[in-house]
């Protein structure tokens, strides 16, 4: 049941667990795939592929290369007024609205110019520090690891 859940936990590799505060009063499809997908082990093994410093790091792609998703069917923007800052969990999608899937980003800075144009599904309460340590580049040349993606 979606409106029980409050917490995505991930286990990175870096060195910790990132704790994000589900934001079902903003995005509650969203919220509900992502635990779904966590639930079924999707995210787990997954890599950060695009890390940007100042900006955002990105994971959830199977295939490691940002061009993948889940099985699931895309979903429909949950736009909202939220903005984007350090610690926003928002979801990655192409130049289409409605073709998020299984890609997400935490954003290490204040990022105003996504706000409104993808959905935000949670705030990072506390672990940030292991998204700051996870491998940059464009891919890194060893990414970061979701060792394990936990909905509770």
């Amino acid at each position: 049941m979606t409106d029980a859940l409050s917490t995505l936990t991930l286990s990175l590799d870096s060195g910790g667990d990132v704790v994000i505060k589900l934001r079902n009063d903003l995005a509650p499809g969203h919220v509900a795939h992502i635990a779904a997908l966590a639930d079924e082990g999707f995210y787990d093994g997954l890599t950060f592929h695009r890390v940007i410093p100042g900006f955002m790091a990105q994971g959830g792609c199977p295939t490691g290369t940002g061009t993948g998703g889940s099985k699931k069917p895309n979903l429909k923007a949950e736009f909202s007024a939220e903005p984007h800052k350090r610690g926003t969990a928002s979801m990655a999608r192409s130049s289409s609205p409605d073709s998020a899937n299984s890609q997400f980003f935490i954003c290490f800075d204040n990022s105003a110019f996504l706000d409104g144009n993808y959905t935000v599904w949670g705030e990072v309460t506390s672990g940030m520090d292991f998204i700051d340590a996870l491998p940059k580049g464009e891919p890194p040349k060893t990414p970061g690891k979701i060792l394990k993606a936990v909905a509770a």
